[in-house]
């Protein structure tokens, strides 16, 4: 077999959560571009189809759009269900969906806390939860989280966000180790500073761009489209024998 041909992945089935913009959409597209399809969960049910249909007219991979809110079980059982219905299986999740609420602890409210623990942590638990019983049925499966450089090392004012990703990182191991008699590898990726909406407070803000710029040792942030060819690596069979570990894109900013 030609080596290239094992990041290939025509014939399986794919759902990106939080996919319609940012790194998820990246997540998408790349692996519609690498012959998957893809289905593209967003809340909000018109980004969803708009970035499924835009991938699909970039890619010729087939696509479809779902509403699904990742804090929710029923939420996520019937958008898993929905997909299964239409494609016959799910092969590779992405946990991707999440959010981040900055500020010092003292300022922060309990339930700045419960929503960005939901979405980073428990999103993620309830959507591998979903999937469980499919893939070891079948042996085979492909999880990647999408972690962060701050659930290996931190940043003042983030005591929700880097709490979600340490423990994100912690399940992505944990699952490993439970799911590998299966067949399944689960993996995550830990992105430093991407130029992506959830960034827009740092990056509007020329002295804080500036400062985080001065700190990573490529001495720029992340372009999206450089986390794709990652994602098809770990999503393809040229990953094969790699589970439970973590992948810093961070420029070289969590190796000081």
């Amino acid at each position: 077999m030609n080596v290239l041909d094992r990041f290939r992945l025509n014939g399986r089935v794919a759902i990106v959560t939080g996919g319609a913009r940012g790194l998820g959409r990246t997540a998408a597209l790349a692996l519609a571009s690498a012959g998957a399809s893809v289905a593209v969960s967003a809340r909000d049910i018109a980004a969803a189809e708009t970035a499924a249909n835009e991938i699909a007219q970039t890619t010729r991979a087939e696509t479809i759009g779902i509403a699904l809110d990742v804090t929710r079980a029923t939420d996520i059982e019937s958008a898993f269900a929905r997909v299964i219905d239409r494609f016959g299986t799910i092969d590779i999740l992405v946990n991707n969906a999440g959010i981040n609420i900055r500020g010092p602890i003292e300022r922060l409210a309990e339930s700045d806390w419960d929503a960005v623990i939901d979405a980073n942590l428990k999103g993620p638990w309830l959507c591998c939860r979903a999937v469980a019983i499919l893939m070891k049925a079948k042996k085979y499966g492909k999880v990647i989280n999408i972690s962060s450089m701050l659930g290996e090392i931190s940043l003042p004012e983030r005591t929700p966000y880097a709490s979600s990703k340490g423990g994100l990182t912690l399940l992505t191991k944990t699952l490993a180790l439970e799911w590998a008699p299966y067949g399944i590898n689960v993996n995550a990726i830990c992105p430093g500073p991407f130029a992506t909406d959830i960034n827009l407070p740092l990056l509007n803000d020329p002295a804080v761009a500036a400062n985080f710029t001065a700190k990573i040792p490529l001495g720029r942030w992340g372009d999206p489209e450089e986390l794709g060819p990652a994602i098809v690596f770990l999503a393809s069979q040229a990953a094969s024998f790699i589970t439970g570990s973590t992948l810093f894109i961070d420029g070289g900013y969590t190796a000081q």
